[in-house]
């Protein structure tokens, strides 16, 4: 089974998504078959940001007894022989968030992408929070271009890895209004994933949620008006 956890925003230090990391865990627990999980951890949309790996290590490692590992593209070119060494370890593979648009740009560049995906076909567990979480949607509302400094809007669309059809926005509580407009006038369908809750997928569709204090919801237009569906939790 494919599996993927979209994490719509949250602080890890601070372990507001402690329901969520623990399903994940148990996802992890489950894929390594009675071994240690191995969880690798890859800060790209942070641009390699250290200390987010060190929050993911002390909450994985030091709560759930995953062992951890990074992968570090951005600043040097990639040893990807290394780097595939540690995805064909993986029993899960969390993506940091940050810029969304730089990630997925960097990724097709640096020949992580297709690491990524040999390892989602396998059946390692893919979870992200944020850039993480909305990457691999057609359609992703972001602030990609807010945080490059461009002019504009401060939220965007773009288009994300195309891995799923579908229209999606973390934070999608401090962005329901926009959010929610852009959908009313442009799409049939989306998801809103607030902070602190999780779309759980699997083999591709949307089987139900996970909250720590969030939650997550499927957007529906019809007749000119949004209707709102919670998507319960597994």
């Amino acid at each position: 089974m494919k599996r993927i956890v979209a994490i719509g925003g949250g602080e890890l230090r601070e372990r507001t998504t402690m329901e969520i990391d623990a399903y994940i865990a148990k996802l992890a627990q489950e894929h390594a078959g009675g071994n240690r999980p191995y969880a690798l951890f890859i800060p790209t949309a942070s641009h390699d940001y250290m200390p987010y790996y060190n929050t993911f290590h002390k909450v994985y490692t030091g709560v759930f007894n995953i062992k951890t590992d990074v992968a570090l593209t951005v600043f040097k070119e990639p040893d990807l022989e290394k780097i595939k060494a540690k995805f064909e370890k993986a029993d899960v593979i969390y993506v940091g968030g940050g810029d969304t648009v730089f990630m997925i740009e960097h990724w097709k560049k640096s020949g992580l992408l297709p690491l990524i995906e040999d390892a989602y076909q396998r059946g390692v567990v893919l979870a992200g929070l944020s850039a993480g979480a909305i990457c691999w949607f057609s359609d992703i509302y972001t602030d990609s271009q807010y945080v490059n400094g461009d002019s504009g809007e401060k939220y965007s669309m773009f288009q994300g890895l195309n891995w799923f059809e579908g229209v999606i926005s973390p934070h999608y509580g401090s962005r329901m209004l926009d959010f929610d407009e852009i959908v009313c006038y442009n799409y049939d369908r989306a998801y809103g994933v607030e902070d602190n809750a999780a779309l759980v997928l699997e083999d591709g569709k949307v089987v139900g949620s996970v909250e720590s204090g969030g939650k997550a919801w499927e957007l529906t237009r019809k007749d000119g008006k949004i209707q709102k569906r919670e998507i319960k939790p597994i």
